[in-house]
């Protein structure tokens, strides 16, 4: 059964884009809704995972959970889903403070 889909991409290459454009809308740069099979959306997964390089992305559907929906993340992001009891948590991975702020 076909389910409601959310991908949101940070700097990915333009095939990968086009890539998701075919099975999804992109109501705004970078964020993809569609109506996927369970089959689709783990090909179109595999594929943002493999090509993401530098970029970053994050999958929502919706799960037989206590949220209702479950988080699969790509690429290096500064905010990191984690399972605190069965529940999905988002905790923020601070970014690296570069040299010259940390000097008085």
């Amino acid at each position: 059964m076909a389910t409601m889909t959310v991908i949101a991409t940070t700097a990915v290459p333009d095939h990968l884009r086009g890539a998701l454009t075919r099975w999804m809308t992109e109501p705004m740069p970078g964020l993809y809704v569609g109506t996927l099979s369970a089959r689709v959306r783990t090909e179109l997964w595999t594929a943002v995972a493999a090509s993401i390089n530098d970029g970053a992305a994050i999958l929502l559907h919706p799960d037989a959970n206590e949220q209702g929906f479950t988080i699969h993340t790509a690429g290096q992001r500064r905010r990191i889903p984690i399972d605190f009891d069965g529940l999905t948590l988002i905790a923020l991975n601070p970014a690296e403070p570069d040299d010259e702020s940390a000097k008085p």
